[in-house]
């Protein structure tokens, strides 16, 4: 099993992961439902999904991480008053957006962006999937994205 997963994921350690996670969902179909038909075939089918899921879920990882931190988290020294000033609206308008966000995405956003903490994490603090947490992640930045856009226009 760990040869089969180590050229899906690319490293051994990976692979072993993977396989005792499917092992340990295999486990349980057996004491609820008996034998599987094909258990060996069934088994690599559950090592090969989780072996994907594990390549999707780094794919989202990596995007994220390549993306610079918007210029609103980041502090900065103003030269001029003018600019001082553009900046203050601009954090305001972030600010209005958090407020009326929903409790537990503005959360994620806070967690995510200004704690630094991975998708993971701030999923595991708020109790919501992985996939959720990026969702409110990514549709809170979209409304704070064009929020200041709409300021802009």
């Amino acid at each position: 099993m760990i040869a089969f997963a180590t050229p899906i994921l690319g490293s051994r350690e990976a692979a072993e992961d993977v396989v005792q996670e499917a092992f340990l969902r295999f486990s349980p179909t057996l004491s609820r439902t008996g034998y599987p038909a094909q258990p060996l075939g069934y088994l690599y089918r559950i090592v090969r999904n989780l072996a994907l899921d594990v390549l999707k879920r780094r794919k989202i990882e990596a995007r994220e991480a390549e993306h610079e931190m918007p210029f609103w988290t980041r502090p900065r020294s103003e030269a001029t008053p003018e600019q001082s000033a553009l900046f203050c609206a601009q954090v305001k308008i972030v600010s209005r957006v958090m407020e009326q966000l929903p409790e537990k995405a503005r959360q994620a956003v806070e967690l995510h962006r200004f704690g630094g903490h991975t998708l993971e994490e701030v999923a595991d603090e708020l109790g919501i999937s992985v996939a959720t947490a990026h969702r409110y992640v990514r549709s809170a930045l979209i409304e704070i994205a064009e929020a200041l856009a709409a300021e802009r226009n």
